[in-house]
C-alpha cells in the first residue's frame, strides 16, 4: 500500500517568508521611531486639521458676538463688517496686577489703534467676567480697551500650569502642563496667529507643529539659563543633568517660534544664545557637550535674532502727576508681587539693618511693601512676611498693601523717597522705572533688567544704588536718604530722564512693528 501524501504543514513544506520574521521583529524598535521621525509633521498637521474641524463654527459666533457689542455701546466704535482675523494670547493669569499683564494690555491696545480688524483673543484661567477683567485693567495699569474687540477663553486645567501641581521635576512638569492647557485652548478655539506673553514657551511650539500659524512670543525670563546651571552645587550633579537636558529642550522649543522679542538685555542675551545660536557679550556661555547640543539645536533655522522691546510704563503720565520735590516723606517703597522670586525677606532684613544704625532723625522711616495677591500662596506669602516683621521688631515701621488701584500706587510715588528691588537678575523691573518717573531715588539689586537697563548713569551721574547683601541695601538706604536738598533734587532729575526711554508710545510703535512681521507672515502663508 503506498504511503499517504504528505500533510501541508509537514516538515518539507517551508515558509518562504518566515525566515524574515525574527530580523522584522527586532527592526521594529528602530524602524517605528523612524518612521514617526520622518512622518511627524504630516500626522501632526492631521492632528491639528482634526482639532480645527471641532472648533465648529466659533470663529463666526465670536465675530458676531465682537459686531453686536459694536453696536450696543454708544463709546465703542460702530461696525457692520466682520473682524477678519484672530490673534490669540495665551496669559493664563491675565487678571493678575503684575508687569507681565501690563504688557499684555498695553499689546493688545496697540492691536486695537492699529490694527482695528484683528479680534483680540485671551486665553486665560481666570474664571471673571469681560466686564471686571478690563475695569481692572483701566484701574490698575490706566489702560481703557474697546471691548468689542477683546474677547476671553476660559480654561478649566489653569492648576496644570502651578508649580504646586508639580512638586518634583518642576521645570518639566509646568511645561508639560502648559501643553495640555494649550490642547485644550485649542479644542476650544485656533487663532490665525498665537503669541505667548507669560513665558511657555512649549505652547509655541505646539501651535506651530500642529496648525502651522505664524507665531510670536513676549518673553519676561527665560525658563532655564546659564545662571541656573551654575547655581547648583557639584553634590547636586543629578539636578544639573535634569537641568541640561531641560535646556536642550527649551532650546528646540523655542527655536522654532518665528517673532521674539524680550524684555531686558539680560533676557535677550540669554534667549538669543539659547534660541538662536548667538552669544551676546556678557552673557554667560554653556560649556562641554550642552554648548555643542544646544549650538545645533538653536542654529539650525535661520530666524531673525532676539530683539529687546522693554515693558511699557506710564513714565510721562506718572511725570505729569508727580512733582519733583525735594522733601517728602522719609519712606521706602517695594513695588513687586508678594512672590518668593521677589525677595521680601531681604529688604525685612535690610529695613531692620538700616533702622538699627540710622540716625535719629531717619528712625522713623517706613517701608511701604506694594503688591498685587494672586494665589492663595500668595496671601500666605504675605502671612509670613508679617510674622518676620514682628520677628525683626520692625512690624510698626512696615505696611502692607496689597491689589491696591493705580491711583494709590501713584499717591505711594508721589509720597515715598526711596524705590527698593530686591530679586536677583530681575528680568526687567517696572516697578523701577515707575520709580524713577515719579522721582524716586531707585536702591536696587546689582543683577539683572534693574543693573543693566533701568539705574544707569545718565550724563555721567548716577540715578540710584546698586546692592546684593542685606548691609549693602542697608546702606544704600542711609546714602539715598541722607543726600542734600540739592544733590537729591539733581537725582531725581536725571532719574526721571533715564525713565523716559521706556514709555508707553515707544512700547506701542516698536509692538506694531512685531505685529507687522507676523501679519506679514500671515499673508505670505495664505499667498502659498
Amino acid at each position: 500500500m503506498a504511503d499517504p501524501p504528505l500533510s501541508p504543514s509537514g516538515a518539507e513544506d517551508v515558509c518562504t517568508y518566515c525566515g524574515w520574521a525574527p530580523y522584522a521583529i527586532v527592526a521594529i524598535p528602530i524602524v517605528l521611531p523612524l518612521l514617526l521621525l520622518l512622518l511627524h509633521r504630516p500626522i501632526l498637521l492631521l492632528v491639528g486639521f482634526y482639532i480645527r474641524s471641532q472648533n465648529g463654527d466659533k470663529r463666526d459666533l465670536l465675530f458676531n458676538a465682537s459686531i453686536a457689542e459694536a453696536n450696543r455701546s454708544s463709546s465703542s466704535r460702530k461696525s457692520t463688517s466682520l473682524p477678519s482675523l484672530i490673534v490669540g494670547f495665551f496669559h493664563p493669569y491675565c487678571n493678575a496686577g503684575g508687569g507681565g499683564e501690563r504688557v499684555l494690555w498695553a499689546a493688545i491696545h496697540a492691536n486695537q489703534q492699529q490694527n482695528p480688524h484683528i479680534l483680540n483673543i485671551v486665553y486665560t484661567g481666570d474664571h471673571v467676567p469681560k466686564s471686571t477683567i478690563l475695569s481692572n485693567v483701566h484701574l490698575r495699569f490706566d489702560i481703557s480697551l474697546d471691548p468689542s474687540l477683546i474677547q476671553f477663553i476660559y480654561l478649566q486645567k489653569r492648576h496644570l500650569v502651578s508649580s504646586a501641581s508639580w512638586p518634583r521635576f518642576t521645570l518639566l512638569g509646568q511645561s508639560l502642563g502648559s501643553v495640555l492647557l494649550a490642547l485644550e485652548a485649542f479644542t476650544m478655539l485656533v487663532p490665525d496667529v498665537y503669541i505667548d506673553t507669560m513665558g511657555y514657551a512649549f505652547t509655541v511650539l505646539l501651535a506651530k507643529k500642529l496648525f502651522g500659524i505664524p507665531t510670536g512670543a513676549y518673553v519676561h525670563y527665560p525658563t532655564i539659563s546659564t545662571d541656573m546651571l551654575g547655581s547648583l552645587s557639584p553634590e547636586k550633579s543629578w539636578k544639573k543633568r535634569y537641568w541640561q537636558t531641560f535646556a536642550m529642550l527649551y532650546s528646540y522649543a523655542g527655536s522654532g517660534i518665528d517673532v521674539v522679542v524680550a524684555n531686558s538685555s539680560w533676557t535677550a542675551g540669554h534667549l538669543n544664545s539659547l534660541w538662536r545660536g548667538v552669544t551676546a557679550a556678557g552673557t554667560p556661555s554653556f560649556s562641554g557637550f550642552l554648548a555643542s547640543a544646544i549650538s545645533f539645536i538653536s542654529g539650525r533655522r535661520r530666524k531673525e535674532p532676539v530683539e529687546i522691546l522693554f515693558p511699557p510704563c506710564a513714565v510721562r503720565k506718572l511725570a505729569d502727576s508727580i512733582e519733583l520735590v525735594e522733601k517728602r516723606d522719609n519712606a521706602i517703597l517695594y513695588i513687586a508681587q508678594f512672590r518668593p522670586e521677589k525677595n521680601h525677606i531681604l529688604v525685612l532684613h535690610s529695613f531692620q539693618k538700616f533702622l538699627s544704625t540710622a540716625p535719629k532723625e531717619l528712625k522713623g522711616t517706613k517701608l511701604v511693601l506694594v503688591g498685587s495677591v494672586r494665589e492663595d500662596q500668595d496671601e500666605k506669602k504675605v502671612y509670613e512676611l508679617r510674622l518676620l516683621a514682628k520677628e525683626l521688631q520692625v512690624e510698626a515701621n512696615v505696611l502692607f498693601i496689597t491689589n491696591a488701584p493705580w491711583g494709590d500706587v501713584i499717591k505711594w510715588l508721589g509720597r515715598a523717597s526711596v524705590g527698593v528691588n530686591a530679586m536677583w537678575n530681575e528680568h526687567f523691573g517696572i516697578g523701577v522705572v515707575e520709580y524713577q518717573a515719579a522721582g524716586l531715588i531707585g536702591v536696587v539689586h546689582d543683577s539683572g533688567g534693574p543693573k543693566m537697563d533701568i539705574v544707569v548713569e545718565v550724563d555721567g551721574e548716577r540715578t540710584g544704588y546698586h546692592a546684593e547683601t542685606a548691609e549693602q541695601f542697608a546702606k544704600g538706604f542711609e546714602q539715598a536718604l541722607s543726600l542734600s536738598s540739592e544733590e537729591t533734587i539733581a537725582m531725581r532729575k536725571r532719574a526721571r530722564k533715564s525713565s523716559l526711554r521706556f514709555s508707553e508710545e515707544i512700547f506701542e510703535e516698536q509692538w506694531n512693528n512685531v505685529m507687522d512681521s507676523l501679519l506679514g507672515r500671515l499673508e505670505g502663508k495664505k499667498r502659498k
